[in-house]
């Protein structure tokens, strides 16, 4: 939300998708909304993923076989952290990482074909492999449904006397990562 919040045109580009996919008089979001064509969603939470994952740090690995990683021997049966907060955004593999761009996600984009799946390894907010979060396809059904709708329902607004670049982005690290600064919005129904 603190993302969409700071610039206007990918909230009104997410509103105007999820608006569009459910019907006139329908008060809520459902799973059956979601099924068709919501693909800057899916682009939004990636990018939110990929710019601030939840767990910076994955589950501790063993390697198994010495191997070379960037010019660095890793020794067979050593144990192994992934940067996963390092790796989105690593500018060998994404281009303007440090900036919030949902369209690198959508068709024509560049990474439109990378997945949560864990095969793409410059993307791995629920790890890879046997280590991989098994509340993956939950988190992300979850995900969707709720983001979908809180912009379907309401126009979000900066409290009076706030503005949207005063918004601190500043992150806390720890077991999981979140912001330093609660975000604090104002809600407007929004009358369909």
């Amino acid at each position: 939300m603190a993302e969409l919040l700071r610039r206007p045109h990918t909230m009104d580009k997410l509103q105007a998708e999820v608006r569009s996919n459910v019907p006139e008089g329908q008060g809520f979001v459902n799973e059956a909304n979601l099924s068709n064509n919501t693909s800057y969603l899916r682009a939004v939470i990636k990018e939110s993923l990929r710019l601030h994952p939840v767990a910076p740090l994955l589950l501790p690995h063993f390697s198994t076989a010495s191997c070379c990683i960037d010019g660095y021997v890793i020794p067979a049966g050593v144990r192994v952290l992934i940067n996963a907060w390092a790796m989105g955004r690593d500018a060998r593999f994404w281009e303007d990482p440090m900036k919030f761009v949902p369209e690198r996600f959508v068709d024509g984009g560049g990474a439109t074909d990378i997945s949560f799946k864990g095969n793409d390894f410059q993307f791995l907010p629920f790890g890879s492999g046997r280590r991989m979060c098994g509340g993956m396809n939950f988190a992300i059904a979850t995900m969707e449904l709720m983001l979908a709708n809180l912009v379907h329902c309401f126009d979000w607004e900066m409290p009076e006397g706030k503005e949207r670049r005063d918004i601190d982005m500043s992150e806390e690290f720890g077991l999981v990562v979140h912001r330093k600064e609660k975000l604090l919005l104002v809600p407007k129904l929004h009358t369909m």
